[in-house]
């Protein structure tokens, strides 16, 4: 289950030296991750409303291997690696023209409204099970 998401690399995404400032591709990532979850059919407004439960970063491990630069188009591709009652694992690529410039593996959990660690309603771990051939 893969998900890509195009984007622009604008003046202010850049430091001095006119490349991505390195806390920008963890911005970049998130917009990715929230298209993917959107892609999924799962609203996550409605999420937290109706079952009190968000998604929240729990580990990123990631590697920078190449610059972008101001008015790059980039895509970030999200893709499922593993999800349990709690847990999502992702890795997503950051691409120009199909060079990988940063890679991420991202744990996900479930908190509840307290902060604790809440399951996933059934509904959303159907929409990340693979499908059924």
């Amino acid at each position: 289950m893969s998900h890509s998401f195009a984007l622009r690399v604008y003046y202010e995404d850049t430091d001095l030296a006119g490349i991505v400032y390195y806390a920008n591709y963890l911005k970049f990532i998130e917009r990715g991750r929230s298209e993917w979850v959107r892609a999924l059919g799962v609203d996550q407004v409605a999420l937290k409303r109706d079952h009190g439960i968000v998604f929240a970063v729990r580990r990123v491990e990631a590697d920078y291997l190449r610059p972008a630069k101001f008015d790059d188009t980039l895509e970030v591709r999200t893709e499922l690696i593993s999800a349990t009652g709690a847990r999502i694992v992702l890795d997503q690529l950051v691409l120009r023209d199909g060079e990988r410039l940063f890679a991420a593996t991202v744990t996900l959990v479930c908190l509840n409204d307290a902060g604790a660690p809440a399951r996933l309603p059934a509904d959303v771990r159907h929409r990340l099970a693979p499908p059924v051939h």
